[in-house]
């Protein structure tokens, strides 16, 4: 059966994580590109800038290359998750349709907790209103789905295991499926209560960049405004 084009006609500016470039999302946006979305990689300083500066030159870079009238999608990989959450509170002139989060840690990352502790530097200043969990609050208006990943392979996932030792050892251990990951990211840390939908896929932190059920559920959603069941 041949795919049809979306009606929506909003533009997606997909947003990259930390320690990446704009490059990383170019599988993804691809995939929304043959669907019939016309799509844009927001490039950034993960490093170097605070979340509210990225989010202030994604706000500049659409007044000099994008009309207000018309509606955007946002969807971003772990910490472009966040500056999602930034951007719609601080600049609510923007017609924001649909938004999705891959492997973002919405109430913190206990990953980022342990690199902040042991060397600061790694995570730079993506740290402190982000990885930290104090984001700001989710706008009502705003249909936000989630997609997490349970395929413990990243960089994070030595902190973690050893997290997760830690925990086990503890006087009330938590239930098995609190403890799952991407290798990164927690899955517990990927909820947030005013999203609109949630769902977890056999995926790692990374992987999911890639991954071909991921960026059809992604375009489920931009649609839909809910994950396909």
């Amino acid at each position: 059966m041949q795919h049809k084009s979306p009606k929506r006609k909003a533009r997606v500016i997909l947003i990259h994580g930390l320690h990446q470039t704009a490059w990383v999302m170019r599988p993804l946006a691809k995939r929304l590109q043959a669907a019939g979305f016309d799509t844009y990689q927001y490039s950034y300083r993960s490093m170097r800038d605070s979340i509210k500066t990225n989010s202030a030159r994604l706000n500049r870079w659409l007044e000099k290359n994008h009309h207000s009238d018309h509606p955007i999608d946002l969807v971003g990989h772990s910490l472009g998750g966040l500056i999602i959450r930034d951007f719609v509170t601080q600049y609510p002139k923007w017609q924001i349709g649909h938004c999705v989060t891959l492997g973002t840690p919405h109430v913190g990352s206990v990953c980022a907790d342990y690199i902040w502790r042991l060397t600061p530097a790694i995570v730079g200043r993506s740290y402190i209103d982000a990885l930290d969990g104090t984001v700001a609050p989710l706008p009502q208006h705003v249909t936000l789905g989630v997609i997490a990943g349970n395929r413990p392979y990243g960089l994070g996932q030595m902190f973690l295991q050893y997290h997760n030792r830690k925990l086990r050892k503890s006087d009330k251990p938590p239930l098995k499926e609190h403890l799952a990951h991407d290798g990164t990211v927690y899955i517990e840390e990927t909820k947030i209560e005013a999203a609109a939908d949630h769902i977890t896929l056999p995926v790692s932190h990374t992987g999911m960049l890639v991954n071909p059920e991921v960026a059809e559920q992604t375009k489920y959603f931009l649609v839909h405004g809910v994950f396909k069941r």
